[in-house]
């Protein structure tokens, strides 16, 4: 079943590489109507002013700088600082649809796996799996240690999905945008939401 489409989304951006992932996802939730309650850690920040020259200021997050969103895109995405534990989404009081964090660090995925959050990210994560709503994780580190593969299981075991940022090749991928968008297909379609980004197997080109 998927979540419900009235209720939001809520993205964390944090330290692993692969910030294309997780801007070009917000994008895509957003231009399809979805709230979107965004959450980024220090780490999120450094990597997303390294690999796509967004410059995010934590203190006065700005959604028309960001994004150069316009009304009434800006007003769908709510912003929340790390460190702000009394934000609606530490509470499983304040109903949402899904949880995504893309990139998700392995600190993040350690933190969350074992119940030992120190910020907003982790503790909105810690809140999806214990409401039992969808979480879903998208580490890109390669290799991966031993540690990290036991993390990823422990959080599968959880509730948690896991969604390696891992692009495939099979569907005709031109440009690194083709690939960035197909793992933000791949995270739309756990999360149930419609996207044209890429041509599903079996269907006419």
């Amino acid at each position: 079943m998927h979540p419900d489409p009235a209720l939001p989304i809520v993205l964390g951006f944090t330290g692993a590489s692969g910030a294309p992932y997780g801007v070009r996802l917000l994008e895509v939730l957003l231009a399809a109507g979805r709230e979107v309650h965004l959450a980024v850690s220090p780490s999120g920040q450094a990597v997303l002013a390294t690999e796509v020259g967004r410059h995010v200021d934590l203190d006065r997050f700005d959604a028309t700088t960001f994004l150069g969103l316009t009304p009434p895109t800006a007003g769908r995405l709510v912003y929340h600082h790390y460190k702000n534990l009394m934000a609606p989404i530490a509470s499983g009081s304040f109903l949402t649809a899904a949880m995504v964090i893309c990139p998700c660090s392995g600190s993040t995925l350690a933190a969350v796996a074992h119940a030992q959050g120190e910020n907003l990210v982790h503790r909105a994560a810690e809140v999806h799996l214990k409401e039992r709503r969808k979480l879903v994780v998208v580490p890109r580190e390669t290799p991966l240690s031993l540690p990290q593969l036991r993390n990823m299981q422990a959080i599968h075991e959880a509730g948690a999905v896991v969604l390696p940022a891992a692009p495939g090749f099979y569907h005709g991928a031109k440009t690194m945008a083709d690939l960035v968008d197909f793992v933000v297909a791949r995270i739309c379609d756990q999360l149930g939401v419609t996207h044209t980004l890429v041509r599903r197997w079996g269907t006419p080109s």
